[in-house]
């Protein structure tokens, strides 16, 4: 029996789930996608809102080893490669997601150079 899903939904609930990566280390950021995951039952959202959530822990890890490194270790030296990695990490990652997510409502979009957990 096959399914059909509403394109619109789909784009709408996967966007959310990207577009939370915007509102940084809130626990907001990460509830919504957590929420959407268990709600929707439409497969591409699910893969969306999975691949948020590993983009937000990794955001947390690499956030914490960048706090480790910078106070503790020699962090100013390193300043003028971490923080435009960072920037692109968190602010660009997040939004190429939110156009995919717009522009291929049918294909869950994937994030290069994260960690994935097994949700």
């Amino acid at each position: 029996m096959q399914t059909t899903y509403d394109s619109d939904k789909r784009k709408l609930l996967s966007a959310v789930c990207h577009a939370m990566s915007f509102f940084g280390f809130s626990m907001v950021s990460i509830g919504v996608p957590v929420a959407i995951m268990l709600v929707s039952d439409d497969p591409v959202v699910k893969e969306n809102a999975k691949e948020s959530i590993n983009f937000h822990i990794n955001l947390w890890f690499w956030g914490g080893v960048t706090a480790v490194l910078y106070f503790l270790i020699i962090g100013w030296l390193l300043s003028p490669i971490i923080w435009p990695l960072g920037l692109v990490y968190s602010l660009i990652l997040p939004g190429w997601a939110v156009f995919k997510c717009l522009t291929n409502p049918d294909e869950a979009h994937r994030y290069p150079f994260i960690f994935r957990l097994p949700l």
